[in-house]
């Protein structure tokens, strides 16, 4: 794909291949690695307006930034109430951003059920109020949605139209509707049908796990870059890849990931999460089964340390 600066609002990206926000998993190390492989932009988990408004030490947490990190600083924010999403954004935890995106795409039940998420997709009025409520202020906002909630109700032009109008400066486009999750083919002709409402950048999301797949993307689609969520956290080295930057040594990439992120959250998290990770990242290799079954017998840092230094990645 043809790599390209993206404008945001006056922000310009260094280039136009994207880390999605990913609950539990774009978490301040990570962000900082795929930034540092060749990410463009890179976002926060998920954090709930509420949680903020209430002062919420979870939800503060999410907001940790490495001193490191050279890129755009971008939060997620969620909630479908515009005063509490007028007040986080404007808040001091806030601050530090440059951009506030507005999640409207997540699928998970909970989420669902309290209005948030996806389900601002069936209420335009309310969607666009929350928009204009991060926009007061100040800060550049991007809105990450879905296609609509099933193949019988899609909205991704009218959607798209209605962010631009309300003052959003970007949006992400995943291709699938809520009912599919994460699973299905990717709509390209519904991503295709948001670019063509706006002129606002539009950013294409959903079954980018190669170079060709980002490719084929931007081809069918016309958009102006893409988004890499499950494919990242399968192989963060893609971003090297899809950007042409020389492949890392990725054992070394992987222990310097459990050092940070045990020097930053602690030695619990660190084995906890780096058993998820160093399983995804040896998902489909020979032998991958029993591996998972070794890694995650792992309970101390000396052990998973050694586990990975034995795994050819």
């Amino acid at each position: 794909m043809r790599l390209k600066k993206i404008d945001i609002g006056g922000l310009e990206t260094p280039n136009n291949v994207f880390l999605a926000p990913l609950a539990g998993y774009t978490n301040a190390v990570f962000r900082e690695m795929c930034y540092n492989l060749g990410a463009g932009l890179t976002f926060t988990e998920m954090v709930s307006a509420k949680g903020l408004c209430y002062n919420s030490q979870n939800t503060r947490e999410l907001l940790y930034i490495t001193p490191t990190y050279g890129g755009i600083k971008a939060v997620q924010l969620f909630g479908s109430d515009p005063e509490y999403m007028r007040r986080a954004a404007a808040s001091e935890e806030i601050a530090p951003f440059e951009l506030i995106d507005i999640n409207m795409g997540c699928p998970v039940p909970k989420i669902f059920g309290n209005g948030d998420g996806s389900a601002l997709l069936q209420d335009f009025a309310k969607a666009s109020a929350l928009i204009k409520a991060c926009k007061d202020s100040g800060k550049r906002v991007s809105v990450k949605f879905r296609i609509g909630l099933t193949a019988d109700k899609l909205v991704a032009a009218d959607f798209a139209k209605m962010c631009e109008d309300s003052g959003a400066d970007m949006i992400s486009v995943h291709g699938r509707t809520r009912d599919k999750i994460y699973a299905g083919e990717v709509n390209t002709e519904q991503i295709a049908a948001a670019k063509n409402a706006v002129k606002i950048p539009v950013i294409a999301n959903g079954g980018i796990f190669t170079p060709a797949d980002a490719d084929q993307l931007i081809e069918r689609t016309g958009a102006d870059g893409v988004m890499l969520a499950r494919g990242a956290m399968y192989s963060p080295w893609l971003f090297a890849e899809i950007t042409s930057r020389p492949m890392p040594d990725k054992r070394a990439l992987v222990k310097k990931q459990l050092e940070d992120t045990f020097r930053v959250y602690g030695e619990r998290f660190a084995i906890v999460f780096m058993r998820k990770m160093a399983a995804f990242y040896t998902k489909g290799k020979p032998g991958s089964s029993a591996l998972r079954e070794k890694l995650f017998a792992c309970d101390s840092m000396q052990s998973l340390e050694k586990m990975i230094d034995g795994i050819e990645f």
